[in-house]
């Protein structure tokens, strides 16, 4: 707990001591962001600035799910370049595949979702020639 303020002691200059002195004890040290730069103020103020933090750093999202779907499809592609297996290959597209077969199924949402299903023969030549596999 910190002590009361003397008397004939600024309220500035009585801070600036307390600071000062939990610097030099190291208190500040554990706290988050130590050491870090200080984000970017020359932005408008943003009323839900802690809520979008919050959610970046769970890696939360609110995409529209149109959107969402698309963004899975492109991480299905990033993982088939980098899979292992053709067996790897037919898990990933068939997983995608069925979450866009659902998609179509649905009325038509905004934005449009902008999306077919996968060749998944098509996909699996052009995997086997980047590796060079017969």
């Amino acid at each position: 707990m910190t002590e009361r303020k003397p008397p004939g002691v600024s309220f500035e200059s009585f801070v600036d001591k307390q600071i000062r002195e939990a610097s030099e004890r190291g208190e500040f040290r554990s706290l988050p962001g130590f050491g870090k730069p200080l984000p970017d103020d020359s932005a408008p103020y943003d009323e839900l600035w802690w809520i979008k933090g919050k959610m970046h750093s769970e890696g939360a999202s609110v995409l529209p799910p149109s959107l969402a779907l698309r963004k899975e499809a492109e991480d299905a592609q990033e993982a088939v370049a980098a899979a292992v297996s053709e067996s790897q290959v037919r898990r990933i597209l068939g997983e995608i595949n069925t979450k866009i077969a659902e998609a179509l199924a649905r009325p038509p949402a905004r934005p449009p979702l902008n999306l077919t299903l996968f060749d998944v023969d098509a996909v699996l030549e052009r995997w086997r020639a980047e590796r060079k596999l017969p």
